[in-house]
């Protein structure tokens, strides 16, 4: 099983629950409608790597930086930073068709995370930072959600349980493009502007 780190040491989650639509900006550059419900779709642990890809099978990934929380005792307990990988061109297909989205957002090394950090009481004030070769892609935050933590947790309530160390990616703002090799990504959370977590990789 896949692990995630929280305070230094090691978290097993059980699943990574998924909001999808939750910022109006990115709902629009991808020509989408905005739902009446929350979008929500699960990864399995097995989705969590360690590696930026910037292709799986010959097909360019395109990267969603994230809001990630950790939850305990049925909680969001701590903040990290994720990146939500996608195969672009086959969700466009299986969407098309009507099929599920798992093809395109489930495989082996779909969700990269920064450690957790213990969560600030205003929930409201965080926000998320992606940079690529130091040039800044995505910048946004809960002001910019349609569904905040708190709407989402209950929710989530209402149909699923979440076990400790579980994962909720809380959705992209706008400016998620493809990755490509060699390019350098950081991303950020933080809380009232101060930095509270951040992490690097080099996708390969």
């Amino acid at each position: 099983m896949q692990t995630v780190t929280l305070n230094g040491a090691a978290v097993t989650p059980s699943k990574i629950v998924c909001v999808g639509r939750n910022y109006v900006a990115h709902i629009r550059e991808l020509g989408n409608d905005i739902p009446d419900d929350m979008v929500v779709f699960n990864k399995p642990n097995s989705a969590i790597g360690t590696v930026l890809h910037s292709a799986v099978d010959g097909e360019p990934l395109h990267f969603e930086g994230e809001i990630a929380l950790l939850v305990w005792g049925g909680e969001f307990a701590a903040v990290g930073f994720g990146l939500d990988l996608t195969r672009r061109e086959l969700q466009s297909a299986l969407k098309k068709k009507g099929l599920p989205w798992e093809r395109a957002k489930a495989f082996d090394g779909a969700a990269l995370f920064s450690e957790f950090v213990p969560l600030p009481a205003d929930t409201d004030q965080l926000e998320l930072q992606l940079d690529v070769d130091g040039a800044r892609r995505q910048a946004g935050g809960v002001g910019l959600m349609i569904y905040r933590p708190a709407t989402i947790l209950e929710e989530l309530r209402k149909f699923t349980t979440l076990e400790d160390g579980d994962l909720v990616m809380t959705g992209t703002p706008e400016g998620v493009g493809p990755v490509r090799k060699g390019e350098n990504f950081e991303g950020r959370i933080l809380a009232a502007g101060e930095v509270l977590v951040s992490a690097s990789w080099v996708a390969h």
